[in-house]
């Protein structure tokens, strides 16, 4: 067998196994980026207002921060964890995250950018879901 044969063979077992490697990586992402970060209990009920900011959330939030606010592995922090406890992050923080977006600082995931036809009412019901559960998690 020639030298340019075997380089030819060589070179396309490489760029087959690439292929391969890269829709590997591509399938195990995706998956990833599904994954909870956190395990949430929810609390046995909602407040009125709790229950109008998860359907905000649900529809706004989720995407990056997780179903409950879990957190979302390669998107969003979970909200339901110490760092977001309102003596850290009071409320006026989410509200100036969702209203102005803010500079990631805690986690790795990148700025979170304005969340586009939110308002402050909208923000102060998500708070008080976000609030509810982070009790039932042991986060005052």
């Amino acid at each position: 067998m020639k030298i340019t044969s075997i380089w030819t063979i060589g070179a396309v077992i490489g760029i087959l196994g690439g292929i391969f490697m890269w829709q590997s990586g591509s399938s195990t992402s995706s998956a990833q980026t599904k994954t909870a970060l956190v395990d949430v209990t929810l609390p046995a009920s909602f407040s009125q207002a709790a229950l109008m900011g998860e359907t905000i959330f649900q529809e706004n939030c989720s995407q990056c921060h997780g179903a409950n606010g879990s957190g979302v592995d390669g998107a969003g922090p979970p909200l339901i964890h110490k760092i977001y406890e309102p003596s850290h992050h009071g409320d006026q923080a989410f509200l100036i995250a969702a209203l102005n977006g803010v500079r990631g600082h805690h986690w790795p995931f990148g700025n979170m950018p304005a969340i586009e036809g939110m308002a402050p009412e909208k923000v102060a019901k998500v708070v008080a879901y976000i609030r509810e559960i982070q009790r039932a998690n042991g986060i005052d």
